[in-house]
């Protein structure tokens, strides 16, 4: 059925980047409106489909269009997060988890898993579990 085929590659596109998350969707809507308009053509005069599975799919399709916008925003508040963050880390000491390497951070590189500080000496570490700022 046509609800099928539009969830499943709307729920793919709600999982994809948020860069990405636009472009889909609006493939996602022409390809939606093209299979309704098909579905439409193709349907059994005598047995049209019913009023209310029509706007079942319409309200579907919404909500997935929603869910994508809802994602995309997520995406850039958890971005500006981790700016605020590696901001904030600049300046002060950070000790990795085995202690083997202290510094004074100098500054943040961010990259899609986390965050990474380089240190006055030149040294790198992960910020993560086990490491400690003062």
């Amino acid at each position: 059925m046509v609800v099928d085929t539009v969830s499943a590659a709307a729920s793919a596109t709600g999982t994809s980047a948020a860069d990405n998350a636009s472009k889909k969707s609006a493939l996602d809507y022409d390809t939606f409106l093209t299979l309704l308009v098909q579905q439409m053509k193709s349907q059994d005069p005598t047995d049209p489909m019913d009023a209310t599975d029509q706007i079942a799919q319409l309200a579907t399709f919404s909500q997935v269009e929603q869910t994508i916008q809802t994602n995309k925003n997520l995406e850039m508040l958890l971005q500006s997060s981790t700016l605020n963050q590696a901001g904030s880390i600049i300046g002060r000491t950070i000790t990795n988890a085995d202690a083997s390497i202290t510094g004074t951070i100098e500054q943040v590189k961010v990259y899609s898993d986390g965050l990474v500080a380089v240190l006055q000496n030149g040294s790198q570490v992960v910020v993560g579990a086990g490491v400690t700022i003062q």
